[in-house]
């Protein structure tokens, strides 16, 4: 494992992926299509953002990441939650239809109302 896997930096809004093969682009659809079904919003709020930066603001089918407990995925709807994110990636599957992937070395999420807070780097 090298340096870099060990701390990995957070992406630019220029540096972000899209989904990379077929699978992934299923998976992403898949999960805009539970979220329509099983939602009467089929979007939340998002904001990630760091001290320095501004890494994503507006409306997103799911939130997934890493926390203590493993991987983790919020949906429109989800319950009351907070957490301590983990490295060492935060995918956001946003209302365009981008899959948006940040590396992280860790952060804070809070859940509420429809609406996914991350504080990177804090």
């Amino acid at each position: 494992m090298s340096n870099n896997d060990k701390n990995p930096k957070v992406l630019t809004e220029d540096q972000w992926q899209k989904p990379e093969n077929k699978k992934e682009k299923q998976e992403s659809l898949a999960v805009q299509e539970f979220s329509k079904k099983k939602n009467k919003s089929s979007t939340m709020q998002v904001k990630v953002s760091s001290p320095f930066n501004n890494y994503f603001e507006g409306q997103a089918f799911s939130v997934s990441g890493v926390n203590a407990t493993g991987p983790f995925d919020v949906l429109p709807g989800h319950h009351n939650f907070i957490c301590l994110l983990e490295p060492p990636t935060l995918i956001i599957r946003a209302s365009s239809g981008e899959e948006q992937k940040i590396n992280i070395s860790g952060g804070l999420m809070h859940v509420k109302a429809n609406q996914v807070v991350v504080f990177l780097d804090v």
